[in-house]
């Protein structure tokens, strides 16, 4: 295996001991610490927690006290940063968004196009939010488009799982007909959760007008999802809404800005 060259970078210097902080650049929500301190303990770094998962952070706070060999401190800024900066800002503008949405459960279902590999960190990090990553906290199934579009239509679909114990979770663009009747019909044949997922909220109006005029409402729980800014939060507020899906603008917010400085030895 070829030497470290990092070993050969410290070689004046390999025996002594330096002191790192890690800080937030900027405010925040952090997450991904427990994950990181795995990896420390694998790593076997001497360090110190300042903050946990679901902490708020202040620009200029320290998150983590490391300890070690120049070698030490330089790996670990490899990966220690990585670990926490993206998770974090996940779980701010997952903060923001619970923060801006009164009695409206907030949903990030867009991890699901994330790749396999970082799905159970991102999923986290919502959580670490304050919002969820599942529309509800029953066991449910998720009737898409693409159900519909392979069953055949609305009724169709509803009532190939009509058996099903699971609460029945529709999604609904428009694309059978009035948006308004098929939010009517399905739940007539049984959907629990009607998502209009158009983001358009003229849509919103005239499912939540349809359902009501015909008694449908207190039948099932309306989502709106597709396209929803954090700035729109506030206003959705006053819409017939029980659940907004608030997808890329927190899955794909940035990072939380964190930096490594060694600060003695």
């Amino acid at each position: 295996m070829a030497n470290d060259i990092r070993d050969t970078i410290f070689a004046s210097v390999r025996d002594k001991t330096y002191t790192a902080c890690l800080t937030a650049e900027q405010g925040g929500v952090v997450a991904g610490v427990k994950r990181l301190q795995t990896v420390l303990e694998e790593q076997r770094l001497s360090y110190q927690l300042h903050k946990q998962d679901n902490d708020t952070v202040a620009a200029g706070e320290v998150i983590l006290t490391l300890t070690g060999t120049p070698k030490e401190i330089a790996v670990a800024e490899e990966f220690a940063i990585g670990m926490l900066s993206k998770p974090s800002g996940i779980a701010t503008a997952a903060r923001k968004a619970v923060a801006s949405a009164g009695s409206l459960r907030i949903v990030s279902g867009a991890w699901k196009k994330m790749p396999p590999e970082i799905k159970q960190l991102v999923r986290e990090a919502v959580n670490h939010g304050g919002a969820h990553f599942r529309i509800v906290d029953v066991p449910f199934l998720y009737l898409d488009k693409n159900f519909v579009r392979m069953l055949g239509g609305i009724k169709e679909t509803l009532t190939a799982v009509s058996a099903r114990p699971e609460l029945k979770v529709l999604q609904l663009k428009g694309e059978t007909g009035d948006i308004a009747a098929e939010a009517v019909l399905a739940a007539e044949c049984g959907a629990g959760i009607i998502m209009v997922d158009t983001g358009n909220v003229e849509d919103l109006r005239r499912v939540s007008a349809g359902l009501r005029k015909t008694g449908r409402r207190s039948q099932v729980q309306l989502a709106f999802a597709k396209g929803i800014s954090l700035q729109n939060i506030g206003s959705l507020q006053a819409e017939d809404i029980d659940i907004l899906d608030i997808g890329m603008e927190i899955i794909d917010a940035p990072l939380l800005d964190m930096k490594l400085d060694v600060v003695g030895s």
